[in-house]
């Protein structure tokens, strides 16, 4: 059996791998030889520790991950959030290899909407808002301006010690970066990025302006609601996958409207394999849901499985 720790996987990990991992697991994900089980909520005895369960299987790979949110951890010196992946023989159904993956799970979770926003958003997309200045704030930063000319980082988050860091260490990063009102980021930005745990729309949208590219990744459980319902309904919708993302994601608040066929879904694997049109013009808005999916969770630990092998076989 492979085992990866965490301390491994962090080493191990880029945005590079991320980003090659959550595209092939994204095109693979809207394939038919493919499934994606419904996700599993649960907590502790503590409400305030939950988990979720995420599994699935494509023709290459079939496993789960586990991810963990135990609030009190930081008073034990240790990350809110943690994963762990486990892959099973294909064959047999034994385990075939564990990967602690906390670190690598924020790394995941941003090449999504990496590889979304470089599929639909403008090419000169140099305005990034960001709403949130948590854990996971900053591995979205990163990732989009990998992919796009970021020259102006627009943070939205309440006065805290931590957003101050998260905005010191974007312009030690070179990243130009300055905190503002919701309104002012979403009228200027061009690319739009919430990384909350809101229950609430974060903005009115009316604010966000023509070409925008918007990206929901902080809905992730029922309740959960980062955009405006009304902005749904003026804009191209797309997700990682349509039966998670009513269930779980933003788009659970038109799941109404999806399943009556008045507003149209698109699946971005089908964008990544040339089954469907991404930005249709510099005019549109697009929206992309990131509810966050097992494939992704396989596929870079299966690209992690590789990497440590490389560096064995260079050793």
């Amino acid at each position: 059996m492979i085992y990866i720790s965490e301390e491994e996987s962090a080493g191990l990990v880029t945005h590079d791998l991320a980003y090659a991992a959550a595209r092939e697991a994204l095109a693979a994900a809207s394939s038919t030889q493919s499934g994606v089980f419904p996700a599993v909520l649960g907590r502790s005895c503590d409400p305030g520790n939950t988990f979720s369960v995420k599994s699935g299987w494509s023709q290459a790979l079939t496993g789960v991950k586990v991810g963990s949110f135990w609030s009190g951890n930081p008073a034990r010196g240790l990350p809110r959030h943690n994963s762990t992946i486990l892959l099973l023989d294909q064959e047999s159904g034994r385990l075939r290899a564990v990967i602690e993956a906390g670190e690598v799970n924020a790394y995941r979770t941003a090449a999504s909407d990496a590889v979304a926003a470089d599929l639909l958003a403008r090419k000169e997309a140099r305005v990034l808002a960001v709403f949130g200045a948590g854990n996971q704030a900053l591995y979205e930063v990163a990732a989009l301006a990998r992919i796009r000319p970021i020259d102006t980082v627009l943070v939205v988050a309440n006065p805290s010690p931590r957003r101050n860091t998260f905005v010191a260490t974007l312009a030690e990063r070179g990243l130009p970066a300055r905190t503002v009102s919701a309104e002012e980021a979403v009228q200027a930005a061009d690319i739009v990025v919430t990384a909350t745990p809101s229950r609430a729309p974060l903005f009115q949208a009316e604010w966000v302006g023509p070409g925008t590219h918007v990206v929901s990744m902080g809905s992730d459980a029922p309740g959960k609601q980062e955009l405006p319902a009304e902005l749904l309904q003026r804009s191209r919708l797309f997700c990682d996958l349509p039966s998670q993302s009513v269930q779980i994601g933003d788009f659970q608040h038109a799941r109404a409207a999806i399943e009556a066929g008045e507003l149209e879904v698109t699946q971005i694997g089908d964008v990544i394999e040339g089954r469907a049109p991404g930005r249709l013009s510099e005019e549109e808005i697009t929206v992309y849901d990131s509810s966050g999916i097992s494939l992704q969770d396989l596929y870079i630990a299966e690209a992690l499985i590789r990497s440590k092998a490389k560096q064995t076989t260079r050793g």
